[in-house]
């Protein structure tokens, strides 16, 4: 069944989506010439936009790739995300691992040698993309002053946040250099919300919705959180006073929630 696009929000609604989704986008690099790194670490994901800057960076830089990502849950929308490109939809994608799909892409489009592509394709999630990664750092005895560290945007603080946690009791560990390529901003078009600028090679925006409004909670350091109170796979993480505000907001709206039900039911 093909869905029509999700209907349009309210403007506050909107805008605190918007809060929170550039929030959860941590944005470290300021300017991307400007700043040296020594590596960059592409988690496994399905935004387009975020994969391409990844590997601009690490060719523009002349710095290793890693490239962490094995088969989960998530995968499927990188086949998608892949079968749907216009340059990229000629790679074999069935039964492959995620890092070993991007990493094609890193070698046969962004002509980083062969080299400088580090393939760690047995993770299944954002734990396991930043011990896994850490741990082939280790192997390959990489000295890193400054990381860069890309994934789906949504998923960017998070990703800081663990490899925080697992270098948390090492001696030295790199700072770690969050981008996330692309930062999303929602708009109403005429009929449905859409992506400002066109969201080429994003997500649906019934996806990215359920993944902000599933994520905030995941970064609570409380009971039920991924922080230290919680189930410790992340540092403590600070909620600025207007991102839990525009949670709030998020959390009692009526119109999104039953939408993003009523659409989970009719598939």
């Amino acid at each position: 069944m093909i869905q029509a696009g999700f209907p349009c929000l309210p403007e506050a609604t909107l805008a605190a989506v918007n809060t929170v989704g550039r929030w959860l986008a941590q944005e470290d690099l300021r300017s991307e010439t400007s700043q040296d790194i020594d590596a960059v670490i592409l988690a496994g994901n399905a935004v387009i936009p975020s994969i391409d800057a990844a590997c601009r960076l690490a060719a523009e830089h002349q710095v290793p790739l890693l490239i962490s990502g094995g088969i989960g849950h998530s995968t499927t929308f990188l086949y998608g995300a892949i079968a749907a490109h216009p340059r990229y939809h000629t790679l074999p994608v069935a039964d492959r691992a995620e890092a070993s799909i991007l990493a094609d892409i890193a070698r046969q489009f962004w002509h980083i040698p062969q080299d400088r592509v580090w393939v760690e394709d047995r993770s299944t999630n954002c734990g396991e993309n930043a011990r896994f990664s850490w741990h082939m750092m280790q192997t390959h005895q990489w000295r890193a002053e400054r990381v860069l560290v890309v994934q789906d945007p949504t998923m960017q603080r998070r990703t800081i946040a663990t490899l925080a946690r697992v270098c948390r009791d090492e001696p030295s560990s790199p700072r770690w250099v969050s981008h996330p390529g692309v930062s999303p901003q929602l708009q109403n078009g005429e009929n449905s919300v859409v992506f400002s600028g066109g969201g080429e090679g994003l997500w649906s925006v019934e996806r990215y919705l359920s993944l902000v409004l599933g994520e905030l909670p995941r970064l609570y350091d409380d009971a039920s959180g991924y922080g230290p109170a919680g189930r410790d796979f992340i540092v403590h993480v600070d909620f600025p006073a207007a991102v839990s505000a525009a949670w709030e907001v998020l959390r009692h709206d009526v119109i999104l929630t039953e939408a993003l039900t009523r659409r989970a039911l009719s598939k």
